[in-house]
Protein backbone atom coordinates (compact mmCIF):
# COMPACT_ATOMS: atom_id res chain seq x y z
CA UNK A 1 0.00 0.00 0.00
CA UNK A 2 2.73 2.40 0.81
CA UNK A 3 4.22 1.73 -2.76
CA UNK A 4 0.91 2.81 -4.34
CA UNK A 5 0.46 5.40 -1.69
CA UNK A 6 4.18 6.97 -3.17
CA UNK A 7 3.54 6.89 -6.51
CA UNK A 8 0.24 8.64 -6.34
CA UNK A 9 1.75 10.96 -4.06
CA UNK A 10 4.72 11.11 -6.69
CA UNK A 11 2.55 11.50 -9.53
CA UNK A 12 0.64 14.72 -7.81
CA UNK A 13 3.70 16.41 -6.86
CA UNK A 14 4.63 16.20 -10.80
CA UNK A 15 1.51 17.67 -12.11
CA UNK A 16 1.82 20.23 -9.90
CA UNK A 17 5.24 21.27 -10.67
CA UNK A 18 4.28 20.84 -13.94
CA UNK A 19 1.61 23.06 -13.69
CA UNK A 20 3.32 25.50 -11.40
CA UNK A 21 5.74 26.00 -13.44
CA UNK A 22 3.47 26.71 -16.47
CA UNK A 23 2.13 29.56 -14.63
CA UNK A 24 5.40 30.78 -13.32
CA UNK A 25 7.32 30.95 -16.61
CA UNK A 26 5.11 33.78 -18.35
CA UNK A 27 5.46 35.51 -15.11
CA UNK A 28 9.27 35.12 -14.91
CA UNK A 29 9.61 36.34 -18.65
CA UNK A 30 7.68 39.40 -17.58
CA UNK A 31 9.80 39.94 -14.35
CA UNK A 32 12.86 39.75 -16.42
CA UNK A 33 11.36 42.45 -18.92
CA UNK A 34 10.31 44.81 -16.20
CA UNK A 35 13.97 44.57 -14.70
CA UNK A 36 15.38 45.56 -18.20
CA UNK A 37 13.09 48.13 -18.42
CA UNK A 38 13.75 49.45 -14.99
CA UNK A 39 17.25 49.61 -15.61
CA UNK A 40 16.66 51.51 -18.93
CA UNK A 41 14.64 54.01 -16.92
CA UNK A 42 17.58 54.43 -13.53
CA UNK A 43 20.34 55.06 -16.59
CA UNK A 44 17.75 57.46 -18.51
CA UNK A 45 16.78 59.30 -14.63
CA UNK A 46 20.66 59.69 -14.15
CA UNK A 47 21.33 61.20 -17.34
CA UNK A 48 18.41 63.45 -16.99
CA UNK A 49 19.68 64.52 -13.57
CA UNK A 50 23.25 65.44 -14.88
CA UNK A 51 21.42 67.62 -17.34
CA UNK A 52 19.44 69.20 -14.92
CA UNK A 53 22.90 70.27 -13.08
CA UNK A 54 24.32 70.92 -16.30
CA UNK A 55 21.69 73.46 -16.34
CA UNK A 56 21.30 74.76 -12.45
CA UNK A 57 25.27 75.30 -12.64
CA UNK A 58 24.59 77.53 -15.77
CA UNK A 59 21.46 78.84 -14.78
CA UNK A 60 23.30 79.77 -11.43
CA UNK A 61 26.81 81.11 -13.06
CA UNK A 62 25.02 83.62 -15.34
CA UNK A 63 28.01 85.93 -14.70
CA UNK A 64 28.64 88.88 -12.24
CA UNK A 65 25.61 91.48 -12.31
CA UNK A 66 26.73 94.89 -11.24
CA UNK A 67 25.08 96.34 -8.48
CA UNK A 68 25.55 100.30 -8.83
CA UNK A 69 22.91 103.34 -8.79
CA UNK A 70 23.54 105.58 -11.47
CA UNK A 71 24.17 108.84 -9.01
CA UNK A 72 27.10 106.14 -7.92
CA UNK A 73 27.69 105.75 -11.44
CA UNK A 74 28.17 109.69 -12.75
CA UNK A 75 30.24 110.39 -9.68
CA UNK A 76 32.85 107.83 -10.09
CA UNK A 77 35.94 108.88 -11.70
CA UNK A 78 37.94 105.89 -13.50
CA UNK A 79 41.07 107.08 -14.53
CA UNK A 80 43.94 104.94 -15.84
CA UNK A 81 45.64 104.92 -12.47
CA UNK A 82 42.42 104.56 -10.25
CA UNK A 83 42.18 101.29 -12.87
CA UNK A 84 45.54 100.28 -12.22
CA UNK A 85 45.23 100.82 -8.45
CA UNK A 86 41.47 98.90 -8.32
CA UNK A 87 43.77 96.25 -10.09
CA UNK A 88 46.57 96.19 -7.58
CA UNK A 89 44.34 96.72 -4.65
CA UNK A 90 42.46 93.54 -5.82
CA UNK A 91 45.40 91.71 -6.69
CA UNK A 92 44.37 90.97 -10.38
CA UNK A 93 46.19 90.53 -13.94
CA UNK A 94 45.04 92.19 -16.78
CA UNK A 95 43.09 89.06 -18.04
CA UNK A 96 41.28 88.56 -14.61
CA UNK A 97 39.72 91.99 -14.65
CA UNK A 98 38.99 91.65 -18.42
CA UNK A 99 36.92 88.77 -17.13
CA UNK A 100 35.24 90.00 -13.98
CA UNK A 101 34.27 93.03 -16.44
CA UNK A 102 33.46 90.65 -19.40
CA UNK A 103 36.05 92.57 -22.12
CA UNK A 104 39.37 91.37 -23.47
CA UNK A 105 42.46 92.03 -21.87
CA UNK A 106 43.48 94.41 -24.67
CA UNK A 107 40.63 96.64 -23.38
CA UNK A 108 41.82 96.73 -19.88
CA UNK A 109 45.61 97.73 -21.41
CA UNK A 110 43.75 100.20 -23.32
CA UNK A 111 42.07 101.66 -20.34
CA UNK A 112 45.48 101.40 -18.49
CA UNK A 113 47.17 103.34 -20.80
CA UNK A 114 44.41 106.36 -21.42
CA UNK A 115 43.76 105.30 -25.44
CA UNK A 116 40.27 104.68 -24.72
CA UNK A 117 37.70 104.50 -21.38
CA UNK A 118 35.22 101.97 -19.95
CA UNK A 119 31.86 103.30 -20.82
CA UNK A 120 27.96 101.80 -19.92
CA UNK A 121 28.42 98.03 -19.21
CA UNK A 122 32.30 98.00 -18.69
CA UNK A 123 32.18 101.25 -16.32
CA UNK A 124 29.52 99.97 -14.16
CA UNK A 125 32.07 96.78 -13.66
CA UNK A 126 34.46 98.62 -12.58
CA UNK A 127 32.78 100.44 -10.68
CA UNK A 128 31.06 97.86 -8.56
CA UNK A 129 34.60 96.42 -8.65
CA UNK A 130 35.30 99.06 -6.12
CA UNK A 131 33.29 97.86 -3.25
CA UNK A 132 34.62 94.37 -3.23
CA UNK A 133 37.19 92.53 -1.24
CA UNK A 134 39.80 89.95 -2.45
CA UNK A 135 38.31 87.12 -1.18
CA UNK A 136 34.73 88.66 -3.05
CA UNK A 137 36.57 88.51 -6.13
CA UNK A 138 38.19 84.89 -5.29
CA UNK A 139 34.63 83.57 -5.17
CA UNK A 140 33.36 85.56 -8.70
CA UNK A 141 36.66 84.53 -10.38
CA UNK A 142 36.00 80.72 -9.13
CA UNK A 143 31.98 80.92 -10.40
CA UNK A 144 33.69 82.22 -14.26
CA UNK A 145 35.94 79.38 -14.21
CA UNK A 146 33.10 77.00 -14.12
CA UNK A 147 31.56 78.14 -16.96
CA UNK A 148 32.59 77.24 -20.53
CA UNK A 149 35.23 80.23 -22.09
CA UNK A 150 32.71 82.11 -25.06
CA UNK A 151 33.83 81.07 -28.66
CA UNK A 152 36.01 83.78 -30.04
CA UNK A 153 34.92 84.64 -33.70
CA UNK A 154 36.36 83.66 -36.21
CA UNK A 155 37.94 86.47 -38.52
CA UNK A 156 41.04 87.95 -39.78
CA UNK A 157 44.33 87.63 -37.55
CA UNK A 158 45.41 91.17 -36.38
CA UNK A 159 48.73 91.55 -35.77
CA UNK A 160 50.71 89.83 -38.23
CA UNK A 161 52.69 90.49 -41.31
CA UNK A 162 49.21 90.98 -44.14
CA UNK A 163 49.89 89.42 -47.37
CA UNK A 164 49.04 90.89 -50.89
CA UNK A 165 47.19 88.66 -53.39
CA UNK A 166 49.39 87.95 -56.29
CA UNK A 167 52.70 88.06 -54.15
CA UNK A 168 54.07 85.05 -52.54
CA UNK A 169 56.67 84.39 -49.87
CA UNK A 170 59.56 82.98 -49.69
Amino acid sequence: MAKIEAAIKEAILRGSRRQTRALTTPLRREVRRLRLTVAQLRRDVAALRDVAGQWRRTAQSTGWRPEVSDAELRRARLSPRLIQKLRARLGLSQAALARLAGVSAGAVVQWERARSTPSGQNRKHLVALRKLGRRDIKRLLAGLAERPPAARPRGRRRGGPRRRAGRRRR
